[in-house]
């Protein structure tokens, strides 16, 4: 009896010799040259525009143009609001996180409606609702306007979301044995959270910090009412505005090319920190 010879194995070269093979990698990179165009016209080609026009006088020019008293101003009050709203948000994200995934209570699903309520809402119409109640004439005696805590306030409100839902679905995946185990032993709750389930959450607290960060450095309209428009209660982003509506472009692309920046040092953060904890993992 004549056994049948097994069938040869086709090679990636062959595979992509064959008419099926050149069409999937036609397809290919058709997509990824029309990703590479939308993306060019969406995003890369208004940045380059926007640099260029920052440099227009030269680094002479960005530098006296960033560093003018009001817009370092703005710059210190922006960045300094950010960092404290994203520390805010890394302590308070989690706990919501926690309380949403590791307890059961009447309301539950209105409590996370209400936490994705700042990504639905129109930022002015949530700037109008901040000023109804932490404006002149509170209702609860608590007058936020035209002030520092006004602007870090609604900062707050519009990055609510970003460490909750970051958090929430590695709280969900964790295998909670562990954390039995440690109890059994003798652990505290507050050493069974500092030891075992805080290092698991680091990566997603810190990435979700770090997007609400990102989000607030280029917050307007819900800071707009509440600041009043004043200086000392004026963010970057107003800052800019107000240097269009005077026609110093190269100014208002100055201090938009600083942000643009700084926002992206801290996506880079970011990336290299998930690239991190996905080797460690």
């Amino acid at each position: 009896m004549t056994l049948a010879a097994p069938p040869l194995a086709v090679s990636t070269a062959d595979r992509a010799e064959s008419p099926s093979g050149a069409r999937l990698g036609r397809v290919s990179g058709l997509g990824l040259g029309t990703a590479v165009i939308w993306l060019s016209l969406l995003v890369l080609i208004p940045l380059a525009a926007v640099v260029a026009k920052a440099f227009g006088g030269g680094w002479s020019g960005f530098w006296h143009a960033v560093t003018r008293h009001q817009a370092v101003q703005a710059l210190e009050l922006t960045v300094g609001s950010s960092l404290i709203v994203s520390l805010i948000n890394a302590v308070m994200g989690t706990l919501l996180a926690w309380v949403l995934v590791r307890d059961s209570f009447p309301g539950k699903r209105l409590v996370e409606m209400v936490i994705d309520l700042p990504f639905a809402l129109p930022t002015i119409v949530a700037g109008l609702v901040l000023l109804a109640v932490y404006g002149n004439g509170s209702p609860i005696h608590l007058d936020l306007y035209a002030t520092q805590r006004g602007v870090a306030f609604a900062l707050l409100f519009v990055t609510l979301p970003f460490v909750v839902r970051a958090v929430q679905p590695v709280l969900m995946a964790l295998d909670t044995e562990a954390e039995l185990a440690a109890a059994c032993l003798g652990a505290g709750p507050v050493t069974v959270f500092r030891r075992i389930v805080l290092p698991l959450l680091l990566p997603a607290i810190v990435s979700g910090a770090g997007l609400g960060f990102a989000r607030a450095m280029g917050e307007y309209g819900t800071v707009l009412l509440l600041s009043g428009g004043l200086a000392k209660a004026q963010v970057s982003s107003q800052y800019v505005y107000g240097q269009i509506q005077n026609y110093d472009y190269v100014g208002a692309a100055a201090t938009a090319t600083v942000l643009l920046f700084i926002s992206l040092a801290v996506l880079v953060g970011l990336d290299l920190l998930q690239r991190r904890a996905a080797r460690r993992g």
